[in-house]
């Protein structure tokens, strides 16, 4: 997969919710012009998650409107960590410093939770978004003004000073299969990227006369596309089938015509 395929992707999705809620301020990425960009190599053997940080990284340093001071500062208490901080950033017009936590997630809507915050999941179960907003405000955001956050960015030549904490969250959403109307104020509907149902259901007649892909965790941020080896539905069950034995909720693509490419999750819990 090329890398300018993920760094689109990155820039197509949307952020989690606009502006401030939560009591989180969300990061407001400035305009990057591509045909001006030239990518660099990111390490393949590293979680999404850091090859996220790359991403970021390098689109920021692309941009005229921010420098960054600093990115990836592990945070350590008796040669312990304690946590990391992702990026300081500098504005460039008004001088203003901003902390910013980098946060891509994809998360399954549960419908059968009341409240929309509580919906929001990981294909699995076990990564909560409202665990992650209560991280981010309880330990991540006030990591700076510990002792040892103030001692780690003056070493680094970094006065904290009215230092503005964001989040730049972006997310890809996934509703339960045929369920077409959904509720997910205040959040941000643009999000909905794609469907999950459960593999008893995934395994029925009906999807038996389309195509499927299942993409490697890299590829999860791109758009799908026609470019790939599609499997039969009946060969994509006996992978699938594999992978529901580990308890691993795989995403994947499915292949309706040349023009119509859904994405979905296969959950190993239910549907």
């Amino acid at each position: 997969m090329k890398l300018e395929k993920q760094i689109e992707g990155f820039l197509a999705t949307p952020p989690l919710w606009i502006k401030e809620q939560f009591g989180i301020r969300q990061f407001e990425f400035p305009k990057i012009d591509l045909s001006y960009f030239s990518p660099k190599p990111i390490p393949k053997r590293i979680r999404l998650g850091h090859q996220m940080e790359h991403v970021f990284n390098q689109l920021i340093k692309s941009s005229a409107d921010f420098k960054i001071l600093l990115h990836n500062l592990a945070i350590k208490s008796n040669n312990r960590t304690i946590g990391e901080i992702d990026f300081i950033l500098r504005e460039t017009e008004t001088g203003k410093l901003l902390h910013i936590e980098l946060t891509y997630k994809f998360y399954i809507i549960d419908t059968a939770i009341s409240e929309p915050v509580h919906q929001l999941m990981g294909p699995n179960r076990r990564d909560m978004f409202f665990t992650k907003i209560e991280k981010i405000k309880q330990r991540q955001f006030p990591l700076l003004h510990t002792a040892e956050g103030r001692e780690a960015l003056r070493q680094k030549g970094i006065d904290l000073g009215k230092t503005e904490h964001q989040c730049c969250f972006k997310s890809q959403l996934f509703v339960p299969y045929g369920n077409g109307e959904v509720h997910i104020r205040p959040l941000n509907k643009a999000c909905i990227s794609g469907y999950w149902i459960g593999f008893d259901d995934f395994g029925s007649e009906r999807f038996k006369d389309y195509s499927f892909y299942i993409p490697y965790k890299s590829e999860w941020v791109v758009p799908p596309h026609n470019n790939v080896t599609w499997q039969s539905h009946y060969a994509v069950l006996m992978d699938i089938n594999l992978r529901m034995l580990k308890e691993n909720a795989p995403m994947v693509w499915m292949r309706k015509s040349d023009t119509k490419i859904e994405k979905l999750f296969v959950v190993w819990w239910g549907g």
